[in-house]
């Protein structure tokens, strides 16, 4: 008999349960439990609940349980505030479609040419995950035909009101259906997202699960600094608190790239996410950095905008914000699903005026001037385990994660166990392999066909 926090106790289609299990979900987490039986019901749901709760397999699984996969039609929609955040939402149904045969799922947003994401949508994927300017857009061309839409899900919508989607959001409605199932979730619940869901939706149910999550366990620490010794202090904090994977804020695309040189002269793995990058340099940053191939990630607060790594061990601030709420939403990036994390900032004296703000608007967080000590342990926490290589092929070339799983192991290739994250784009693929198994898997992806051709590898550094 099944649980009643367990995915086994909802009326789901067995494909979808058995690839859970596969997948090693077994226990739902708050906002599942309480959104996924009215999902499945039907009803049109408000959800509030952190980034990093399961939102995206709650209202995923949702959408997957009702859609044909017989008919290509557009069956569902999701937009979301940022490239990333919906090319990881688009990863992530991926992941939970798995089971079922010849499902096309689209990616739509900005950064990529129009023209090949036109050419894609001609045989209509059955679910497109997108930015609401780029979906826009696609629709007014005609490339994207909703008269079949059964799920429309919008994804942080809070974030889509603050970077001023609401014209765009607006213009969308007039292409979506009256009858379809509408979602919204939100971490927050500023008036404007009630007045959305009354525009949007139909006898919403609210689900809030805020007040019942774990609050993240975060140890807090601040460490004066000056102008001059600030970015050779970064490097003294990180390899003071750092862990496999840390995250470090600036507050300018300048200092955010400034900062990633640095750290790479101090042979440091360091990537950097800016505004200067184009999707293609995005994509690949973000992929070498989830994938732990690079230990540390520099990013703005614009670029950092939907990310959600998981298991980040440490955010450091090599610059407060001058907003209060902004500290809270980066340090929020570690601690997540229960586990510890550690928030570092640097602090120079003319910028006290910033830690007090932050103080005022926490008053049960401590943050705890530390001197930085000498590390001891040398740069071994920062060493990544992993190498990522980079495939010359992609989702446009008909490959899947399994292709690439079976070219590095056949044949006296690497272990299976020595294979970390693949990650396939249209055109382009990476997969994370232990760094004791680069070379041999680079020869093996270099030399054997994959479904009857070769491809160019390389090493990603």
């Amino acid at each position: 008999m099944s649980n009643s926090d367990d995915f086994g106790s909802l009326n789901l289609k067995p494909e979808l349960l058995g690839n859970l299990a596969d997948l090693g979900y077994t226990e739902m987490t708050l906002v599942q439990e309480q959104s996924l039986p009215l999902l499945i019901d039907g009803n049109d749901v408000l959800a509030r609940a952190k980034t990093g709760s399961g939102k995206t397999a709650a209202f995923g699984l949702g959408l997957l349980n009702k859609l044909d996969a017989t008919s290509f039609t557009v069956q569902a929609l999701v937009l979301c505030p940022t490239r990333e955040l919906a090319d990881q939402v688009a990863k992530e149904i991926r992941r939970l479609a798995r089971a079922i045969p010849n499902i096309k799922i689209s990616s739509v947003c900005g950064g990529v040419p129009l023209r090949s994401q036109t050419a894609s949508l001609k045989r209509s994927p059955h679910i497109i995950v997108g930015t609401p300017g780029r979906v826009h857009k696609h629709l007014r061309s005609g490339n994207i035909d909703l008269g079949n839409l059964q799920t429309f899900v919008l994804d942080e919508a809070d974030r889509m009101l603050d970077m001023g989607f609401m014209d765009e959001l607006d213009a969308i409605l007039a292409f979506v259906p009256a009858k379809r199932q509408t979602l919204l979730f939100s971490a927050t619940y500023p008036d404007a997202i009630a007045d959305i869901s009354a525009r949007v939706q139909r006898d919403p149910i609210t689900v809030d699960v805020t007040e019942e999550e774990q609050p993240a366990q975060i140890s807090q620490t601040w460490c004066a600094v000056t102008r001059e010794n600030r970015t050779e202090e970064l490097v003294r904090v990180l390899r003071a608190w750092g862990g496999a994977l840390n995250l470090v804020f600036c507050n300018t695309k300048i200092d955010c790239a400034e900062v990633a040189q640095y750290l790479q002269r101090q042979n440091i793995v360091a990537v950097a996410l800016h505004g200067d990058l184009d999707q293609a340099q995005r994509n690949q940053v973000l992929v070498r950095f989830s994938n732990r191939s690079a230990s540390v990630l520099i990013a703005t607060d614009v670029a950092a905008r939907g990310l959600d790594v998981k298991d980040i061990d440490a955010v450091f601030n090599y610059e407060l914000s001058p907003q209060a709420e902004v500290y809270v939403h980066r340090i929020g990036r570690t601690g997540r699903a229960g586990k510890t994390g550690v928030a570092v900032s640097l602090v120079e004296e003319r910028e006290m005026w910033r830690l007090l703000e932050i103080e005022k608007s926490l008053p049960d967080a401590v943050l705890q001037q530390r001197g930085i000590p000498d590390a001891k342990r040398g740069d071994e926490t920062l060493v990544p385990l992993m190498t990522t290589i980079q495939i010359s092929g992609g989702r446009k070339n008909k490959l899947r994660p399994g292709d690439l799983l079976g070219a590095l192991t056949a044949q006296g290739g690497i272990p299976g166990d020595a294979v970390g994250s693949i990650d396939l784009f249209e055109t382009v693929g990476y997969v994370a392999v232990r760094n004791e198994a680069a070379k041999k898997a680079l020869h093996q992806l270099a030399n054997r066909p994959i479904k009857g051709r070769k491809y160019r590898v390389r090493v990603r550094k």
